[in-house]
């Protein structure tokens, strides 16, 4: 038994005329007729009642009508679940970040034009984000300085200032630049959910000639609580200083920045909103450019 020979079969039954059936499936009556002729030789009964040129269901018919109609209902419905669930993966964008610093505020400005967005963002490492990409996993990614993969395309955003974030009552606090040696033996905070950013400072420091002394290692929404109560320094990016409305000091002998870098598959094709949020990422990054960095 046949999907064809089903909606054949149903065409039949509604139109009661075989003629009228085969025209509007425009198909050869005889083909009609032999369809359905081999629809009843499969079930082993009579579907139809011939009467002149006019036909009409038997009792079996009716019972297989019933079923029939169920079945094609059951398909369109499928088919429709089917279209609204592409219809959702399409307009729905998979991102994974580094470090939810890099959407902040962002996010708000993309929903605020684009309200019915569906944005599915998670926190990854860069070698993990790299992964997912090539997998299929994700659309987009944001990590720190751009890739050498050949199967995957960066966009540098920016080379955001690195700043000293000292203690209110530090006694170098007020100074407006100072070397990040003349701090080398001070308690660190650093960042526990960042490994990239955190691998970053360790060599920003060493390159000042020190192994930072890490006391608190916090993720960032802790980091401004415990830089408030002043249990240490730390080297952030100036724009989260400017966002949590933290002090800071630049940072004479290296001016260290740290590359904030989009990522996608090379040649693949992103949805129409995949494609819009990259570019409303690398569009909001140069329109924002001097928040990034220092005066």
């Amino acid at each position: 038994m046949e999907l064809l020979q089903l909606k054949y079969f149903q065409t039949a039954a509604y139109t009661e005329h075989i003629s009228k059936a085969a025209a509007q499936l425009n198909i050869a009556q005889p083909s009609l007729s032999l369809t359905i002729k081999r629809l009843e030789n499969e079930l082993g009964t009579s579907l139809f009642i011939r009467k002149g040129r006019n036909i009409q269901l038997s009792a079996s018919g009716k019972i297989l009508l019933k079923h029939v109609d169920r079945i094609f209902m059951e398909l369109e419905n499928a088919q429709k679940e089917i279209q609204s669930e592409e219809q959702l993966i399409t307009n729905t964008i998979r991102i994974s970040i580094s470090n939810p610093r890099f959407l902040s505020r962002l996010i708000t400005e993309y929903i605020n034009r684009y309200p019915d967005a569906q944005v599915q963002q998670g926190i990854k490492m860069k070698s993990d984000i790299i992964s997912c990409l090539k997998k299929g996993e994700i659309d987009l990614g944001i990590a720190g300085h751009p890739t050498e993969d050949e199967e995957i395309e960066s966009c540098l955003l920016v080379d955001e200032d690195i700043v000293l974030v000292l203690p209110v009552n530090h006694r170098l606090a007020g100074q407006s630049e100072l070397s990040l040696a003349e701090v080398a033996h001070e308690p660190f905070i650093s960042l526990a959910d960042n490994e990239e950013y955190s691998e970053f400072i360790k060599n920003l420091c060493e390159q000042a000639g020190f192994v930072p002394n890490s006391i608190f290692e916090v993720d960032s929404y802790l980091l401004s609580e415990i830089i408030k109560v002043n249990q240490g320094v730390t080297l952030l990016p100036i724009s989260v200083c400017r966002q949590l409305q933290l002090d800071y000091v630049q940072i004479a002998d290296l001016s260290p920045s740290y590359s904030v870098s989009l990522f996608w598959v090379r040649d693949k094709w992103l949805s129409d909103a995949a494609s819009s949020f990259r570019d409303f990422i690398i569009q909001y990054y140069r329109d924002n450019h001097d928040m990034f960095k220092l005066p």
